[in-house]
C-alpha cells in the first residue's frame, strides 16, 4: 500500500512548483522600494517573483527550515536566506537590521521535494523511515510519536490534527502492531492500520494519519499562531499578509486572525462599540486555483490564498 517504484529524487527543476503567483504578487501590492519576506522559501518560486518587482533599494527576507531549500537560494545582493522555522520570524529580522516589513507570504503544508523524497517519510506513495521532519536537526521523529505515545494520546493527534472519525480504533491498532515490533517505517504503519482504512478511501484517510503526525512532529499550528502574530507586530501601516493554506486547521487560524485579530475569531471592542481589529482582510472569500494551474499543478488543488492589509490606525 505503500510502496512505489518512481524514482525518489526529483531533478532540481521539480523541487516544488508555486502556487498562485500571479495571485500572491497582486495580493502583495509590492512596492519596489519595500522590504518583504517570504516565510516558506522552498523553491525559491514566490521569492524570484517578488525579487522581479522589486527595484534596486527593495529587499526581500526569506525562511526555510528545511536545509534542503538551500541548494536552491537566490545569488542576489537584494536576498537573504534564514536557515530556520518562521516562529522566530521577529528574532532573526532584527538580527538582519529588520524591524518593520512592508509585505509577507506564507505558501503552508509540504514542498513537493519532500513528498517525493522517500527518506523524509512524508509520502505514503514511497516506503521510507518514518521521519516526518521539516528540520532534520530537531530530534523527535514520527516514529517517536508512533511508538512512546499512549493510545489515548495517539487518538487526541489523530482526532485534532487529522480530524479522523475513527481515532481511537486506528490508535489501538498502532499499539498492539508496536507492541509486537516497533514502527519505524512508512509501510509500517501502513500495515498497522490497513483494517481500520474504509475500502475505497484508503489513501484519503492515510493521508490524513500522516497530516497529524506531521502536525505534531513539526509543531506546525502553534508556529502558524507565533508567525502570524509576529508579523501583524512589525507589519507596516498599508502592509499586506498573503497566507496559502492546505487544510481546514491552518485556513480557520488564518481566517480567524485576519477577521479579528486573535485565533478564536472572536472580535473585541473598546468602549464606543469600535472594532479592535489590526488588520483588514483584503477579499471576502479565499482565493483559489484557476482550472488550469490545478491541471498542470495536482498538488494545487486543495489551496486556498487569504489576503490581509495592516489598518493605518494600528500604528
Amino acid at each position: 500500500m505503500c510502496l512505489n517504484t518512481e524514482p525518489n529524487q526529483p531533478a532540481p527543476a521539480t523541487y516544488h512548483r508555486p502556487v498562485m503567483v500571479s495571485e500572491c504578487l497582486e495580493g502583495l501590492n509590492i512596492r519596489p522600494d519595500g522590504i518583504y519576506v517570504d516565510v516558506t522559501f522552498g523553491g525559491g518560486g514566490h521569492s524570484r517573483a517578488i525579487l522581479q518587482h522589486l527595484g534596486d533599494s527593495g529587499r526581500l527576507l526569506a525562511f526555510d527550515q528545511d536545509e534542503d531549500a538551500l541548494q536552491n537560494a537566490i545569488d542576489d545582493p537584494r536576498f537573504s536566506l534564514i536557515n530556520e522555522n518562521f516562529r522566530h520570524l521577529k528574532n532573526f529580522l532584527r538580527f538582519h537590521g529588520v524591524s518593520h516589513i512592508d509585505g509577507l507570504l506564507a505558501d503552508l503544508g509540504v514542498s513537493s521535494h519532500q513528498f517525493d523524497v522517500a527518506e523524509r517519510g512524508f509520502s505514503t506513495r514511497f516506503e521510507g523511515p518514518l521521519d516526518l521532519r521539516m528540520d532534520r536537526r530537531s530530534e523527535m521523529t514520527a516514529a517517536d510519536v508512533v511508538n512512546n505515545s499512549s493510545a489515548e494520546e495517539l487518538a487526541r493527534i489523530l482526532t485534532l490534527y487529522g480530524e479522523l472519525p475513527n481515532a481511537d480504533a486506528l490508535a489501538h491498532a498502532i499499539v498492539s502492531h508496536r507492541s509486537q515490533s516497533a514502527i519505524t517505517t512508512t509501510a509500517e504503519l501502513c500495515d498497522a492500520v490497513r483494517r481500520h482504512l474504509p475500502r475505497n478511501r484508503e489513501n484519503k484517510f492515510l493521508a490524513m494519519i500522516f497530516q497529524a503526525l506531521r502536525i505534531e512532529v513539526n509543531g506546525e499550528l502553534e508556529a502558524l499562531r507565533q508567525m502570524l502574530t509576529q508579523a501583524c507586530e512589525i507589519l507596516a501601516a498599508g502592509g499586506r499578509i498573503c497566507v496559502i493554506t492546505y487544510h481546514s486547521l491552518e485556513d480557520r487560524l488564518v481566517k480567524n486572525f485576519f477577521k479579528a485579530g486573535n485565533f478564536e475569531g472572536i472580535i473585541e471592542k473598546d468602549f464606543y462599540g469600535n472594532p479592535l481589529v489590526p488588520l483588514q482582510p483584503v477579499t471576502r472569500k479565499p482565493i483559489v486555483p484557476s482550472l488550469q494551474e490545478t491541471e498542470t499543478n495536482n498538488r494545487s488543488r486543495s489551496a486556498k490564498l487569504r489576503i490581509a492589509e495592516k489598518k493605518a490606525s494600528d500604528q
